[in-house]
């Protein structure tokens, strides 16, 4: 049986990730990327240097495979249409990822769909602005990703000192939710239309920027109810093929409110690759190439997954502080091989345990940031 070849638009640690469980399941990953130093350049079965929106570079890409999938939403969805109506197979579709790829549009298909968001407004020209309350919440429409392109403002003076950076972006307004905690689902849809889920998760942002992850997050049953038919109804309504993450608020009143979709691997669902008996990884590559979807049970009642971010600018690949962290029992590291600048995710642990306990898995996310920040 000849191997399917998978291309990836991207080559960054979701693409590596993939790369990893592509050797696993005998699928050939081809990427996309304009940098030769980036983490699943070493790993891929073959690389085309090409920008990530450069539809030229998908086209030579698309000679060596058998479908295109994609690492993050920095595409031309127009230009890929003119390959698409060639023949070239992409999975999400094209259709799957037009209505999300906008933050407003993205709003406004998710409010069709009977599904939660918060109130959304958009935004012309911030002279708009004026008739609404501090804080806001303003969210550049297009390529936002860790925090970059939010904006949340409190004050007048805030604004005014911004408005050069937001007057070059076209932005959608949000209503500011003062949540109690953050949730985030990762699913994924096949080819057959058979959707799996892995379990809801608890997430912690700083800065717009995950910081870590318990799963499975506590529920009670209201949001339980809540939280439960939430992927599969989008999923069905795109009729998507492919892994998507969505992340959730949790307001104080205890209602569930859908942040963001993303459609694609995503952060909250790295633990899978240690804790689940099918990481988001290989998932994404059954669903695309038409193989058996595998269980997405955790292995262990509990796991923690810790974002191990750069603090400092630095070419320092933090051997021994890896080594600390890789000796603890039960523990996974995974590194990304990139240059550490702040902020920037350049690996994650995750540490199996035999509980679920909320407190008990925070606290194991706190001991794992002192170790790393050292602070």
């Amino acid at each position: 049986m000849m191997q399917t070849r998978v291309g990836v638009i991207g080559g960054g640690q979701l693409a590596w990730m993939m790369a990893q469980e592509a050797k696993k399941l005998g699928i050939s990953l081809i990427v996309q990327t304009p940098h030769p130093d980036d983490p699943a350049v070493a790993l891929a079965d073959g690389v085309v240097f090409a920008e990530i929106a450069d539809v030229e570079g998908t086209k030579k890409l698309a000679q060596h495979c058998d479908l295109i999938t994609f690492e993050n939403e920095f595409v031309n969805l127009d230009a890929l249409e003119e390959l698409a109506a060639t023949g070239v197979k992409f999975y999400p579709s094209l259709a799957n990822l037009r209505p999300l790829l906008d933050k407003y549009q993205q709003r406004c298909y998710l409010r069709s769909l009977g599904l939660p968001v918060p109130d959304f407004w958009a935004i012309d020209n911030l002279s708009q602005l004026e008739n609404y309350p501090f804080p806001l919440v303003l969210k550049a429409r297009r390529h936002g990703y860790d925090g970059q392109g939010t904006f949340i403002i409190r004050t007048p003076e805030e604004l005014n000192a911004k408005k050069p950076q937001l007057e070059r972006l076209d932005l959608m307004l949000e209503a500011y939710i003062p949540y109690e905690r953050e949730l985030a689902i990762v699913a994924g849809r096949g080819l057959t239309g058979e959707i799996v889920t892995y379990p809801v998760v608890e997430t912690h942002q700083e800065e717009q920027v995950c910081h870590w992850v318990i799963a499975p997050a506590a529920l009670n049953q209201s949001l339980h109810t809540q939280t439960e038919p939430i992927a599969s109804h989008l999923l069905s309504s795109l009729s998507a093929v492919g892994v998507f993450g969505i992340e959730l608020f949790v307001t104080a009143q205890g209602e569930v409110l859908i942040n963001e979709i993303a459609p694609r691997t995503h952060n909250s669902g790295h633990y899978s690759l240690s804790a689940c008996l099918t990481s988001q990884f290989a998932l994404q590559l059954q669903a695309v190439a038409n193989l058996p979807l595998g269980a997405t049970d955790l292995k262990s009642a509990g796991a923690v997954m810790v974002n191990l971010l750069g603090f400092e600018d630095s070419d320092g690949d933090y051997a021994e502080k890896r080594a600390i962290l890789a000796a603890i029992p039960d523990a996974c590291v995974f590194w990304y091989g990139k240059k550490s600048r702040p902020g920037r995710k350049l690996g994650h642990v995750t540490l199996l345990r035999d509980t679920s306990a909320r407190s008990e898995l925070l606290a194991l996310a706190k001991q794992i940031e002192k170790l790393w920040y050292g602070c």
